[in-house]
């Protein structure tokens, strides 16, 4: 099997390379653009091994992708590559739908035109998996889970932009036949996040005693799954998922934003005492504009067809996140430095 696999120097994409390049062996083709959110730094562990090939292009960029198609041949797609930051799509819009809507719209056709001059038997074997976000079905009230049949009910310009995406991806499937997968994950925290997300942004902000912002009263749950558990789940897609089929990931850990920072002051607490709880650096700011209240996946869909459950609980996973932070400044250090220092993003703009 070889994967192409889009964004994959980005969290979750990097995470899917090192579990298929460097624990499966499985060839993989990393198309990534290198925006400030992508670091090849996270593909380390990875970049010599010889199953693993790097391009750095826009996907886009229609005539560079069937460049790709033409020259490795894949057996299978792994669409990861999006502008994913909500807030960020609040302030810039545009880069959500270029990326999230015209470089699928792009990929879809330059995987449509390979898929369709391939062997009857390759064409049996290829697979494109679609990853998109549980944003898309917009928020819960107190009660229930989102499954594969949820409505879609974006909030934000990025669930906007992901659910026209997956429109387009189960067109592509419907109107010509390419063997398209959707899966559809809930919030995804560990190892190599970049540090604009909450979770990395609290332990960076906890670790330099800096506020520690908490949108409006904190109440906002989300249901929190590990990266490493996200990317098997991907890969079991691969090999056992139905084309046509939705799935739904998610790591069965609900929690308000308020009790996720909370935690994370906790353990940080524990590991490396400060003098004084962190929690005393915890910062109420105004909410964000059109914050869903609540997410939460059913998963069994997955459970049943895919045999993939989580194996890391919130709490495990959590500390492992934490210590990771506090081993690597290397990685973190120059992004917080040079690219992202903290400050608050997704106000709303006057339109111009």
């Amino acid at each position: 099997m070889r994967v192409l696999v889009t964004g994959g120097a980005g969290f979750i994409g990097s995470a899917v390379c090192r579990l298929l390049v460097g624990t499966r062996g499985i060839e993989v083709v990393n198309v990534d653009k290198l925006t400030y959110a992508a670091n090849p730094r996270s593909l380390d562990p990875i970049s010599h091994d010889q199953n693993y090939k790097f391009v750095r292009a826009d996907i886009c960029d229609r005539s560079a992708m069937d460049a790709v198609f033409r020259k490795y041949e894949p057996t299978a797609v792994l669409h990861l590559a999006a502008e994913s930051h909500v807030d960020r799509s609040i302030t810039g819009a545009s880069a959500f739908i270029e990326t999230n809507i015209l470089g699928s719209y792009h990929l879809l056709e330059a995987s449509r035109n390979y898929f369709e001059r391939l062997s009857s038997d390759l064409r049996a074997r290829f697979r494109f998996v679609h990853v998109s976000t549980d944003e898309v079905y917009g928020s819960l009230g107190a009660n229930g889970r989102f499954h594969e049949m949820s409505p879609y009910q974006p909030s934000s310009p990025y669930s906007a932009s992901k659910a026209a995406s997956d429109h387009l991806a189960h067109a592509w499937h419907k109107t010509f036949g390419l063997p398209v997968m959707i899966s559809n994950c809930s919030n995804n925290y560990g190892p190599y996040q970049f540090p604009e997300k909450l979770i990395p942004l609290t332990i960076l902000n906890a670790l330099e005693g800096k506020p520690l912002p908490v949108y409006g009263t904190g109440s906002n749950v989300r249901d929190w799954l590990f990266v490493e558990d996200h990317a098997r789940g991907l890969a079991t897609l691969l090999e056992r998922g139905n084309p046509g089929d939705k799935y739904n990931f998610g790591g069965e850990s609900e929690r308000t934003n308020l009790m996720v920072v909370e935690l994370i002051c906790e353990i940080l607490d524990r590991i490396i005492p400060s003098g004084q709880s962190r929690r005393s650096l915890i910062t109420f700011v105004t909410d964000r504009p059109g914050h869903d209240l609540r997410y939460a996946i059913d998963a069994s869909h997955a459970h049943r067809e895919l045999g993939w459950k989580p194996q890391e609980s919130f709490d495990s996973g959590l500390e492992r996140t934490i210590r990771w932070y506090l081993d690597h400044r290397e990685w973190w250090g120059p992004l917080r430095q040079t690219v992202y220092g903290g400050e608050r993003l997704g106000l709303v703009q006057a339109a111009q």
